[in-house]
C-alpha cells in the first residue's frame, strides 16, 4: 500500500523537506501533499476573482479558494502530520486538525513541548505527536512498513 500523506501547518521551515526527503531516503510507501506553502501566492488566491478594497472579504475570498485544495487532500489522505511552529499561531493549521477528527482521519501532530497547553484540544485528537522531525519519521516508518 501507498500511504496519502497531508502535511499540514507552519510555513516557515524547511520541516516538510525534511520529511519528505527521509521518507525517500528510507523508501517509505507514502505521497505527500500539502496546502500552498508559498504565503504570497495563497494570501493572492481569491484575487482572480476581483479586487477588494477590505482585507477582511480578500482574506475571506483566498480562503475559501485556498479550501477547495485543502478540502479534497486531506479528504483523500491516510494520515496528516500538523505542524504547529514558535513563531507564529497557525490558526489554519488548528482547523484542520478540526477537519481531520470530523473526518476521522488520524493525524500525527509536530510541535515543541511549551505548545502542549496551547494545543491540548489538537492533541487530545492526535495518535501521535512528535517534538521533532525524527520522531515523527520514527513513527511513520513503523506505521507504513508491511508487517
Amino acid at each position: 500500500m501507498v500511504w496519502n500523506v497531508y502535511l499540514s501547518g507552519e510555513i516557515h521551515s524547511d520541516w516538510r523537506t525534511q520529511i519528505m526527503q527521509q521518507s525517500q531516503e528510507l523508501d517509505l510507501p507514502i505521497n505527500f501533499s500539502s496546502a500552498v506553502i508559498d504565503h504570497q501566492a495563497s494570501d493572492a488566491a481569491g484575487d482572480m476573482l476581483g479586487e477588494e478594497s477590505n482585507a477582511y472579504w480578500r482574506d475571506h475570498k483566498s480562503a475559501k479558494v485556498n479550501a477547495i485544495r485543502t478540502r479534497k487532500l486531506l479528504s483523500e489522505c491516510d494520515l496528516a502530520i500538523i505542524r504547529f511552529g514558535p513563531q507564529y499561531k497557525q490558526w489554519n493549521a488548528a482547523f484542520e486538525a478540526g477537519y481531520c477528527c470530523a473526518l476521522d482521519i488520524p493525524y500525527i501532530t509536530l510541535h515543541d513541548e511549551p505548545l502542549v497547553h496551547p494545543l491540548k484540544e489538537v492533541d487530545a485528537g492526535a495518535l501521535a505527536w512528535g517534538k521533532s522531525v525524527n520522531e515523527v519519521l520514527a513513527v511513520l516508518q513503523y506505521v507504513v512498513r508491511d508487517a
